[in-house]
């Protein structure tokens, strides 16, 4: 039998070779948490999030919550004790907040959207489907209430879950007053079939369609990662763009 190296001590943390041997059960969870800290991605801020816009406010709300998942962690086959005698092999591992800093539906809750939303005002937002529950109480908690599923989008590729397959993300909208006006194309529609790009990156064909119904309102796309023509935008990714507007206004 194998005994582990001082580096793979130091990556295992709190595993030892004496547990290994005894037979003691270890998960992949623990033996690589090390590793987990190490590729986490964390805000480089002071505070939550940047200072919102000012003086400012909006028809179209548009968002993509960085949906926290508790530190939860994808492995392949290599992950199951089974399949990896004695930990021997590294093992892939993936997770959301190795892509960008997730925050937990308690903190999103604190972040004042109502000061940015109209009398009149519509909340375009993303749930992953373990957090439809955690996302009709976030629009409640920023001033909206639920009113149907805007977007169904079709990735055209699944992810293996617990359940069924999944293939699907759902864009909910919810309202605060009426929906705004004039209102623009009626016809878009709610199944939008669109491969899947870069992690957590959404189909352009919902921010279009949105854009589509609601051609001249005042819009802003919450935690964005790029700045599309006609659209405000807010997040850690686009702390430049929205630096600049600031400093315009």
């Amino acid at each position: 039998m194998k005994t582990m190296n001082v580096e793979q001590k130091n990556l295992f943390g709190n595993a030892n070779s004496n547990e290994i041997e005894r037979g003691k059960a270890i998960s992949g969870y623990r033996i690589y948490n090390a590793e987990q800290e190490k590729k986490t991605k964390r805000s480089n801020l002071p505070e939550l999030y940047p200072d919102l816009p000012h003086n400012k406010k909006y028809d179209i709300i548009y968002a993509d919550p960085p949906w926290d998942y508790g530190g939860k962690m994808q492995f392949d086959k290599s992950g199951k004790k089974e399949e990896n005698t004695n930990w021997e092999k590294n093992i892939f591992i993936s997770a959301a907040n190795f892509q960008y800093p997730t925050l937990k539906t308690k903190d999103m809750m604190k972040i004042p959207i109502q000061e940015i939303a109209k009398d009149d005002c519509l909340l375009f937002m993303w749930v992953t489907n373990p957090h439809l529950e955690q996302g009709l109480e976030l629009g409640k908690a920023w001033g909206f209430q639920y009113r149907t599923v805007a977007f169904v989008w079709d990735k055209m590729n699944h992810n293996p879950g617990q359940y069924t397959m999944s293939y699907c993300e759902l864009c909910l909208v919810f309202k605060k007053g009426k929906i705004p006006t004039p209102r623009g194309a009626r016809n878009i529609k709610q199944l939008v079939r669109a491969p899947r790009g870069s992690h957590s990156e959404k189909p352009n064909e919902v921010l279009k369609g949105i854009e589509n119904m609601f051609p001249t309102q005042e819009r802003i796309e919450l935690f964005a990662r790029h700045q599309p023509e006609g659209w405000d935008v807010w997040g850690l990714d686009v702390r430049a763009e929205y630096e600049a507007e600031k400093q315009l206004t």
